[in-house]
């Protein structure tokens, strides 16, 4: 066609064209990969055919024009035709059956006749509601399953009566599996490469299950027949319901077509959007607890009626976002009538496919802004959701071929959210879960879990009653926390206690683990430790409460935000009346606007709301590298003292080189047992990025972990093991040979492996930090067990007077073992003493788009000589990365960053200034090397400045034959610095000498909506705000305006992760 635009394609190989573009397991991801390097428009060939993928609003809009684009079944929906032939979603238009189907079942999906199977939907709900109290708050819940059977059961029972019965049976129903393997059959069947007899005993089995499903149908079916029934329900319509325009009635052979495609269809999808609501959600404690409001306001606590349905504009505002995050449909494909141009330029032709890819169309930013992928269900009330632009939001599909079925799942899924939120509070089981997708024909989270706790202080069988609107049993409340049986209570006597934590690094829960631990020696015994969320809405009162948590960036870890958010919004100055806490916080000074802030709002919201402090709060800072002494100190002068006093308890004088020490003994060797958080993965490449010389600075390759996904600008989580010297001093120090195997038992708290015989090396390498600073605590355990009086002196004076030496050169327990070599100490107490290996975290500084299953990092390899005097200091993390080679594995696990600190959305549009020095470099190299991968696509993108700073142009100049060429390409501008050859960057020292020397430039951009990301070293961040402050008091002092510093300095900090974003470590 003249005039046109080229449609851009991937690189192509002979025969099976793009069929490598997309991978097998998760064809979504591909697809979305693909859109994100060649923009709104790609074609793909594929065997026998091509395909157009459309992602942007605008091209959508085009495509659902009825006129020029019609739905004909093709690839997967046309193999499913073997099993359903021409059921409602998988019929050609022009098929007699699919008009008198459609006909017949319109009025069966009315408004009253949805209404009329509230109490069915209500029966199975209960059904999962029950099953999820009756497990109890520790038991890991498989989200996708259970919705899966709810959403099965519920079509089953509503539609034609039956009963699956999938939460009374271990074993699922024959129909399910076969159904799930019939589908993922046919979306494989359009990819095939082979000749068909390859693939004969896949097909075996494919028509195995289609005669499975049309088997149990037809039994529902004939069952019917032989015994009519006066229930409204689908199948009763289809028997018995006339085609007002033929006359005609459905025929048997139509009926199970049709019957396989709502169980198909329906359950698939329902439970999908369940579950990633329920995901959302959990991720998003405010709109968990306005949603849980709504429910609380609406309904209150007595029975959900079908009236309740219309009246939760907020859970249906949650429902819509999830749909367009997150659509269980992630694309529609329909064909072109003739000939046509989208856009007036991209040439489709007559027949071809064309797909509309959902996942990237509804988080154009062009309808959505640049937040478009962040989850605000504000934006789907009803006002600003029937303000969006025609087709901007199609989870149910298009025109005459939309879902049928849209009310009645839309009922279904709104009682389950209300129930369930009436009734549970939910936490993740793993709060660093990420979400990951399994595709069949739809989509829906893998391995998300979580557990469920009930509200109110409720039992089982009063939510039952509840449930059944009946009365409740009047049981004894007593908070849910006692009932657990299955909580980790110590043995023996001792008043009860609740520790509760909320950490993203390990820290905190270390230290929680410590009060565990100690906490028989002061009287006490542990009835729950756990994560902070699980206490939203369930603090105990008949026990003292010890929080211990973090603050990052001025926001509650991860598994703490549900229990933040509960406290910032209980408006009854007495409703935690009764509660006795004591809280402990941890920060980095790094964050000096918002320090502190959480532990802090949770020490004066409790009071503010009727609970009670029994101790001051405890502060730490974690960038002084003294967080464990902060803390043992606290726990010591202030926090047992407090509780002795306030509840009569008294210490055990045990001796401390003897108390909350392990049992270890030392036998043959079992298997060990791995942390969970974190999974494997595979180093394929290493190399040094600098010169010989030089500070070592490394690249590594990694291949993930299946179903781990990252962005540009993610972390890598890496679970270290210690420097083998550092191992070999602590097997020296107590005589163990290197083949030694230990065992451990505990009577108490601890998180080393229990009860099963572990390598003395692998304990000592894997699980405990052996280079932690003693704290004093770890001190006074060693004066005791010093046998030369003048050592057991010098302890003294270091656990005392002269501690900051201690801190200060962080000198470590086995720093001063090998010191003071009278000290008697057993090797239970010094693992004891020691805290868990914990992870470290490292900027990835790859683009998915360079490939989405590999991660590269690039770190500085810590090695100095000690300020202890006592040999090398070696960094933990960089020098056990910096030991790997090709082959080795790892333990990993990818952790998102904040949501600003990511290439903007609107790239095309958004220009980008990113600013590093040394190994802050990272995450930018990630970000460059994804638009290189969109430019070479053909887009065209807004501009991007680096600027870098190292040592000397030749020595420490980190990938820079890389960035030239992607400077070359267009992807990038660099703007370099020197420290010790300022002469070859003109001038510039420093990494901010260089920003001001690009002023013009720089805010220009900045003029132009630029986005700024800063990586570096505190200096490095501070540097420069200093400069950015300067240039936006000349920018005011040239519009007349005079501006101060501290005036300029808070416009800076107000900025904060709007049009800037910094990633600082020191």
């Amino acid at each position: 066609m003249p005039g046109t635009t080229p449609i851009p394609e991937p690189p192509g190989l002979p025969f099976i064209g793009h069929v490598a573009e997309l991978d097998r397991e998760l064809p979504l991801n591909s697809f979305v990969s693909l859109a994100d390097r060649y923009g709104e428009i790609y074609r793909l060939r594929l065997p026998g055919r091509t395909i157009v993928v459309a992602s942007s609003h605008r091209l959508v809009d085009e495509l659902c024009d009825e006129s020029r684009f019609i739905k004909i079944p093709k690839a997967a929906l046309y193999e499913i035709r073997n099993g359903v032939h021409d059921g409602l979603f998988t019929a050609k238009i022009e098929e007699p059956n699919w008009g008198i189907a459609h006909r017949v079942l319109m009025p069966a999906f009315g408004p009253m006749s949805i209404r009329g199977m509230f109490d069915e939907m209500h029966e199975i709900a209960t059904q999962l509601a029950m099953k999820w109290a009756r497990y109890g708050p520790r038991h890991p819940i498989e989200v996708s399953d259970d919705f899966t059977r709810l959403a099965l059961d519920t079509l089953a029972l509503c539609s034609m009566g039956y009963r699956f019965n999938s939460y009374y049976t271990s074993e699922l129903h024959p129909f399910i599996a076969a159904m799930g393997d019939f589908l993922t059959e046919s979306g494989n069947r359009p990819n095939r490469t082979m000749p068909s007899w390859f693939y004969r005993n896949e097909d075996a089995k494919y028509f195995k299950d289609i005669e499975t499903l049309r088997k149990t149908a037809d039994e529902v079916l004939q069952e019917r027949k032989r015994n009519p029934s006066d229930r409204k329900d689908l199948l009763t319509a289809m028997l018995n319901g006339v085609d007002p325009k033929t006359g005609q009635h459905m025929s048997d052979s139509s009926i199970t077509d049709n019957l396989i495609t709502f169980l198909i269809a329906g359950h698939e999808t329902t439970s999908g959007l369940l579950s990633f609501a329920f995901y959302e959600l959990l991720k998003h404690p405010d709109a968990y607890r306005k949603a849980q409001q709504e429910v609380d306001t609406v309904i209150g606590k007595g029975p959900i009626t079908v009236d309740h349905m219309s009246k939760l504009p907020y859970i249906a505002a949650v429902m819509r976002e999830t749909l367009r995050l997150d659509a269980p449909i992630s694309q529609i494909a329909v064909t072109a009538k003739e000939d046509t141009l989208l856009a007036g330029k991209y040439p489709i032709y007559k027949d071809e496919a064309a797909a509309m890819l959902l996942k990237k169309m509804h988080v154009d930013p062009a309808v959505y802004g640049d937040d478009a992928l962040e989850f605000k269900p504000e934006r789907m009330l009803d006002e600003p959701f029937n303000k969006l632009p025609k087709n901007a939001w199609k989870p149910f599909g298009n025109g005459l071929r939309a879902c049928i079925g849209r009310p009645f799942a839309w009922q279904e899924a709104t009682l389950a959210i209300a129930m369930l939120l009436q009734n549970f509070n939910f936490v993740l089981d793993d709060p660093s879960y990420s979400l990951a997708i399994k595709q069949t024909l739809t989509i829906k989270p893998k391995g998300f879990r979580m557990r469920a706790t009930l509200r109110d202080g409720m039992t089982p069988s009063q939510l039952e009653h509840r449930l059944a609107g009946k009365e409740m049993p009047t049981e004894a409340l007593s908070g849910l926390s006692l009932k657990d049986t299955a909580g980790p209570a110590a043995n023996g006597s001792g008043k009860p206690i609740t520790i509760l934590y909320g950490s993203n690094s390990g820290t905190c829960e270390s230290l929680a683990q410590r009060v565990a631990s100690d906490a028989s020696r002061h009287g006490f015994s542990v009835s729950k430790i756990d994560i902070l969320d699980t206490a939203n809405g369930n603090l105990p009162k008949d026990q003292p409460v010890v929080v211990i948590t973090a603050s990052y960036e001025g926001q509650p870890p991860d598994n703490a935000a549900h229990f933040v958010s509960w406290i910032e919004n209980i408006k009854d100055k007495t409703a935690l009346e009764g509660v006795h806490y004591a809280v402990f916080g941890v920060g980095h000074h790094d964050w000096a606007q918002t320090f502190h802030r959480i532990p802090k709002l949770v020490n004066t919201k409790l009071e503010e709301v009727g609970a009670t402090r029994l101790a001051e709060l405890g502060l730490t800072d974690v960038g002084n590298g003294d967080a464990f002494t902060d803390f043992e100190t606290w726990e010591d002068d202030v926090l047992w003292p407090a509780l002795e006093k306030q509840y009569g308890t008294a210490d055990d004088k045990t001796d401390l080189s003897q108390a909350g020490g392990l049992k270890v003994s030392i036998t043959s060797p079992r298997t060990s047992t791995l942390r969970q958080d974190v999974m494997e993965g595979l180093v394929v490449e290493t190399r040094t990025l600098t010169a010989e010389g030089e500070p070592v600075k490394k690249h590594m390759e990694i291949v993930l972990p299946s179903d781990q996904t990252y962005r540009a600008g993610d972390y890598l989580a890496v679970l270290p093991i210690n420097p083998e010297r550092i191992v070999e001093r602590a097997m020296r120090r107590f005589h163990l040979p290197w083949d030694a195997h230990i065992t451990i038992g505990s009577e108490g708290m601890t998180s080393l492996p229990t009860n099963t015989s572990l390598p003395a090396h692998s304990i000592l390498g894997a699980y405990v930090e052996l280079s932690q600073p003693a704290t004093k605590r770890n001190i006074s355990v060693l004066v005791e067990a010093a046998k030369d009086d003048n050592e057991k002196e010098a302890l003294k004076k270091l656990a005392n007077e002269e501690y900051e030496e201690v801190s200060t050169k962080r000198i470590s327990v086995l720093d001063l073992l090998e010191k003071y070599t009278s000290v008697d100490l057993p090797l239970g107490t010094f693992l004891a003493m020691l805290p868990p290996m914990r992870v470290r975290q490292y900027s990835i500084s790859s683009s998915p788009l360079w490939n989405p299953s590999h991660v590269t990092l690039t770190f500085s390899v810590l090695e100095a000589p000690s300020k202890s005097g006592q040999g090398v200091h070696v960094g933990v993390a960089s020098s056990y990365l910096a030991s790997l080679a090709a082959g080795d594995k790892l333990h990993i696990a990818v952790r998102p960053s904040h949501a600003a600190f990511h290439l903007p959305q609107d790239v095309e549009n958004t220009p980008v200034v990113c600013i590093a020095a040394g190994t802050g470099l990272a995450p930018f190299r990630g970000f460059i090397q994804e638009r290189a991968a969109m430019v070479a696509a053909g887009r065209q993108l807004a501009p991007a400045l680096l600027f870098v700073g190292c040592r000397e142009p030749g020595r420490d100049d980190l990938y820079a034959d890389e960035l030239a060429q992607w400077e070359k390409e267009g992807a990038v501008k660099v703007r370099r610095a020197y420290s010790r050859k300022p002469e070859a960057a003109g001038g510039c020292k420093y990494v901010q000498d260089a920003l001001m020397a690009a002023e013009e430039e720089v805010m220009q951009l900045w003029r132009d909506g630029a986005k700024l990301y800063i990586c570096g070293s505190r200096a490095v961040g501070e540097g420069v705000k200093n400069v950015i402050v300067e240039l936006a008091k000349k920018e005011a002092k040239k519009e007349g305006k005079e501006v101060t510093e501290d005036q300029a300095a808070k416009w800076w900090e107000g900025l904060r992760n709007t049009r800037y974003a910094t990633d600082v470590f020191d």
